[in-house]
């Protein structure tokens, strides 16, 4: 994971954003409009850090708050104009290098990676809730 994370980061490099913030973008990319613990439960992290995340993020002008009818307290994030260029710029270029970092796999070696990264992330998750 670390060095995905690091990779991610190096692509980023004079964008502006850092990875949490390509994170939040990500997500309201492809679901549209989230507020921060619709973030948070699509990440699955904690909702005070995604605060966090998006307060960096709406500092940056990449996304915007409005009013949510249905909640005072927790308004509604949304991509702005350069935010939507800006991750749909970088999920074009990372697609293209992930195609390219798979290209000698078959689709059985991808399907039995997934199945055994789902596997372990789902054991993770069941002991991570023994601890608490």
């Amino acid at each position: 994971m670390q060095a995905a994370e690091t990779c991610v980061e190096a692509g980023l490099k004079g964008t502006g954003l850092t990875v949490r913030m390509r994170a939040v973008l990500e997500i309201l990319q492809r679901h549209g409009e989230q507020t921060v613990p619709d973030i948070a439960a699509k990440l699955e992290i904690k909702r005070q850090y995604v605060q966090v995340m998006c307060n960096e993020t709406l500092a940056s002008g990449f996304i915007a708050q409005r009013a949510n009818p249905r909640h005072k307290r927790s308004p509604i994030m949304e991509l702005t104009d350069d935010g939507r260029n800006l991750i749909d710029a970088l999920i074009s270029k990372e697609l293209k290098l992930m195609q390219g970092l798979g290209a000698n796999l078959s689709d059985e070696d991808v399907f039995t990676a997934l199945k055994v990264l789902r596997a372990v992330t789902e054991s993770l998750k069941e002991r991570a809730g023994e601890s608490e």
